[in-house]
């Protein structure tokens, strides 16, 4: 399709609806996290230890199927349009939403949350639908429009999760986000138009491997490491954050609302930090940004496992958005610089896939940590893996710390 099609054709109608159905569906992903583990113990008399591994085991699930599934998911929609993807995965989700609702044992809950992740990926087909239909010359502030909508979303969700556990029960909320996801379904599929074109194969060719096109294998593969374990460290917490505040609050209050808050709070600072740590790195090197961000994140991870406040523990997350604003993007803008542009979705394909088995692998490492010692331990472990991810970045990338601002062809 030209530009001048594109121009003609509904885009912005398709931004505007993308743009509030992304909304929606970040808040639907992010509002259950801060209460899920909660919403464990409701299920039986569980030890300490019990307790957090099922809460780890429940939340990783999810992800591990969607690493799993992720691309072929892709590689249907090459074949079938993103409004197809869409349908299927806002549908899909509404639900396993719905099913969780019901559950009244853990394995219910982990078999639905397996089942889950079989629909990963509205977002990521809303930002594909909107690029392939946007002219080019809009392209860039098209999909930047678009990712405040999920980013929005994602922040205010533990808000709106805690709020709504708190007022209509943890129950009862799983089915309000099943609702909104229906809601979602329907203006995607009857208020968004795509006009798509499959790409056709070229018979007789061969197409060389992924790391074989790229100038650097190594590095492209430390990165993507880093993404997995950086998202390791944020995933870790998430399974016991909500228990941790609750034996801070020592049970009294309203618990799923502070929890939300708490949650909420690295995703304003991340907001706020990332367009001038990106700005920074543009100027001065983005991989001096990365280095700089690893030691901020060891240095704010480790007191979180010796607060005795709420007020303290929220501080000191509000200090993980700022050092996540520069981890997360930075390593895509080394992965941009350093792949060609051929390639440059393959790699950010696998670089989301490797971000799935972070938040899987934490899930898992933060609710085993806790239940062999205390939820102090998930915060100290975290700053000791990104301390041990920095050194290896350092020795092996030693030219990280000098400007990486030229993009590879």
């Amino acid at each position: 399709m030209d530009d001048k099609t594109r121009e003609n054709g509904p885009w912005k109608r398709n931004l505007y609806v993308l743009w509030f159905c992304t909304f929606v569906a970040g808040i639907a992903f992010s509002e259950i996290m801060p209460f899920l583990s909660l919403y464990v113990s409701q299920m039986g008399s569980f030890t300490k230890q019990q307790l957090t591994f099922w809460s780890g085991a429940i939340y990783a699930v999810t992800f591990l199927v969607t690493a799993i599934v992720s691309p072929l998911w892709g590689s249907l929609a090459d074949r079938t349009g993103r409004k197809v993807m869409l349908i299927r995965a806002s549908l899909g989700i509404a639900v396993s939403m719905t099913i969780m609702g019901f559950c009244s044992n853990v394995w219910a809950l982990f078999f639905a949350r397996l089942f889950q992740g079989f629909f990963a990926g509205y977002i990521p087909n809303a930002q594909a639908l909107v690029a392939s239909q946007t002219p080019r010359k809009h392209a860039g502030a098209a999909l930047g429009t678009l990712v405040t909508g999920s980013v929005s979303g994602t922040l205010f969700g533990p808000i709106v999760g805690g709020v709504l556990a708190q007022v209509f029960s943890i129950r009862n909320t799983f089915f309000i986000t099943a609702g909104l996801l229906v809601i979602v379904c329907l203006m995607s599929a009857f208020m968004v138009t795509e006009s798509f074109q499959p790409q056709p194969k070229t018979a007789g060719t061969k197409q060389k491997g992924l790391l074989k096109q790229v100038a650097d294998p190594k590095l492209i593969i430390i990165l993507l490491v880093s993404t997995m374990i950086v998202q390791t460290g944020n995933a870790s917490i998430s399974p016991i954050i909500a228990l941790y505040i609750k034996e801070l609050m020592h049970g009294v209050g309203p618990i799923t609302v502070v929890a939300g808050i708490i949650a909420a709070l690295p995703g304003i600072s991340n907001i706020l930090a990332a367009p001038r740590l990106g700005r920074y790195g543009d100027r001065h090197g983005s991989g001096r940004v990365l280095i700089g961000c690893y030691l901020f994140a060891v240095v704010v991870y480790f007191p979180q496992g010796f607060i005795g406040s709420v007020i303290g523990l929220g501080i000191l997350r509000l200090f993980v958005g700022i050092s996540d604003a520069g981890l997360f993007p930075t390593i895509q803008t080394l992965l941009t610089k350093n792949t060609p542009a051929n390639v440059t979705s393959a790699i950010f394909s696998w670089n989301q896939s490797f971000q799935a088995l972070g938040n899987m692998f934490g899930a898992l490492l933060g609710g085993a940590i806790a239940g062999v010692f205390d939820y102090n331990v998930v915060f100290m472990s975290t700053a000791l893996l990104l301390l041990i991810n920095l050194i290896v970045l350092r020795v092996t990338q030693p030219q990280l710390l000098q400007r990486t601002d030229k993009k590879v062809a």
